[in-house]
């Protein structure tokens, strides 16, 4: 998805900030009409008691669960992530299901006004378009440097060592690529559990293409070659790779 409704201050990718006990989420309540099945209020979380969230009883039902997960959202034929003409929603899809994870990764952002406020403690309530706003995938790119470490996000060197953490911890992986031409899409991916059915793609027993699942241009509940390392593509500027436990 494009268009960088909210921008995040650019930090030095060598730079690893100190996690900010004062920033807080800049979250929007479910709503009865942000559906699988609409694409109506995208920016709200999905009202949907049948959607599994991930099981953290062990490691085993963490990767289970988030393979239950993928089925459920099915991001190759429900409507809230089919592309329009206007646009594609691989931040959509990403929130979803780091939501239904319980991970924090954002869907709409604060305000710089409103950010302000939160960051000398002010208590400020989320309304969406006067306090938050859409932030989409190129500005999340910027959001991760410089707030993923606050909510406890961890950047990563390799997919190859992405891929292991989230097969060894049922964790959740991210890819995030900016776009090099402002306003233009940037792309956000999951980079899921292997199974059984579904594998990374490795050289050496290496991972070079991991396993994940994206909305997009094209949707793919899973996949691993079929788009190669698209995360090193003349379009983008610049990646970057994180996970949560």
């Amino acid at each position: 998805m494009g268009k960088d409704t909210i921008t995040i201050p650019l930090l030095s990718e060598d730079d690893t900030p100190i996690p900010n006990t004062h920033i807080k989420k800049a979250d929007l309540l479910p709503h009865i009409k942000s559906r699988l099945e609409t694409q109506e209020k995208k920016e709200h979380p999905i009202l949907d008691t049948t959607i599994p969230y991930r099981d953290n009883t062990n490691t085993d039902l963490k990767k289970q669960s988030l393979h239950q997960l993928i089925k459920k959202l099915n991001v190759e034929e429900n409507l809230r992530y089919q592309k329009t003409a206007e646009d594609t929603y691989c931040n959509v899809y990403s929130h979803d299901y780091c939501y239904f994870s319980n991970v924090y990764l954002p869907t709409v952002w604060w305000t710089d006004d409103a950010l302000e406020r939160v960051l000398k403690g002010e208590e400020v309530e989320a309304i969406f378009g006067e306090t938050v706003d859409r932030i989409y995938s190129s500005a999340i790119h910027d959001w991760f440097l410089q707030w993923g470490s606050s909510f406890g996000w961890k950047r990563v060197d390799s997919v190859d060592t992405l891929q292991n953490l989230v097969n060894t911890n049922g964790g959740i992986g991210i890819i995030c690529a900016k776009r090099k031409v402002k306003g233009l899409s940037g792309h956000i991916v999951p980079v899921v559990p292997e199974n059984a059915n579904h594998k990374a793609h490795r050289v050496n027993g290496v991972v070079v293409y991991p396993l994940q699942s994206q909305a997009g241009k094209l949707n793919y509940n899973y996949f691993s070659e079929a788009r190669k390392n698209w995360w090193q593509d003349d379009l983008y500027s610049s990646f970057v790779l994180y996970y949560h436990d």
